[in-house]
């Protein structure tokens, strides 16, 4: 899909909410804008997308179905600011990368492991003295993380992503504080995917009875974690399942937030 063209529907929003742009990329000489969407409410939600251009299917169902995600959100008082598609070149390009071949998606913070040392993510178990905002990394994530940083924390927090390395159609997500409040959503989402559950899923993690993982990687939903976003997910669906299906278990997961968003008392 040309970007051009996806751009075109996200301003097409501007009757549901504030479409503006927060930043420009440019790749092989062509500007890209990068999006934000606000619509206002008591609470909010921040949903990010599209960090992985081999994975559309979030910034798909955001452009595809965003009317009924913003009707759903202000019958709750609950207001949206919304990421769209972070890595434009890499979406229209349907790589994984953008068209510079960097890598944006973590690098929002830092981990001082110690006194010196630092690193992007923590392995299991792992302790750290103190973590810090990263101010580096990707064009696409400085713009973004740049961005975020301009708001207070949000009441909740969802990043949409795929994964195109696991076969069939599955899904998972990553997680940070009680499951219990997550657990529906993997229960609704199993009636359009296989949920993976107890399975490694890349060199470090391997997901648990609910196809949950808490991983500390320097994410967004990591750094949202950090600062004491009570809910906060990182969105998996497998690259082979049919986009209606991708829709579907981003959209449980897009109202269930919502709803935990609404439930704070912020």
């Amino acid at each position: 899909m040309r970007y051009t063209d996806y751009a075109q529907r996200i301003r097409s929003f501007e009757n549901l909410g504030e479409v503006a742009e927060y930043g420009q990329v440019l790749e092989g000489g062509q500007p890209y804008p990068l999006f934000r969407i606000t619509v206002p409410g008591e609470r909010w939600l921040v949903i990010t997308s599209g960090f992985h251009g081999e994975e559309p299917a979030g910034p798909l169902t955001l452009a595809e179905r965003f009317p009924e995600v913003v009707a759903y959100a202000r019958q709750r008082g609950v207001g949206l600011r919304v990421y769209p598609c972070i890595n434009p070149s890499g979406f229209e390009d349907g790589t994984r990368y953008n068209r510079s071949g960097e890598k944006p998606n973590n690098d929002f913070l830092r981990y001082e492991v110690a006194p010196g040392e630092w690193r992007g993510e923590l392995n299991e178990g792992q302790d750290h003295l103190r973590w810090a905002l990263y101010d580096g990394g990707p064009k696409e994530t400085r713009l973004v993380r740049s961005d975020l940083s301009r708001f207070r924390p949000p009441n909740a927090a969802l990043d949409i992503h795929q994964d195109n390395y696991l076969g069939g159609a599955a899904t998972y997500a990553y997680t940070f504080g009680d499951k219990a409040f997550y657990r529906p959503f993997v229960e609704a989402s199993s009636k359009h995917a296989t949920v993976v559950r107890n399975q490694k899923v890349d060199e470090q993690n391997i997901t648990d009875d609910d196809g949950l993982i808490v991983y500390h990687d320097g994410s967004v939903t990591d750094w949202y974690a950090r600062q004491g976003v009570p809910y906060t997910a990182t969105l998996e669906t497998t690259t082979p399942m049919s986009m209606e299906a991708c829709h579907a278990v981003n959209l449980i997961w897009i109202r269930g937030f919502i709803d935990l968003a609404a439930r704070t008392g912020r």
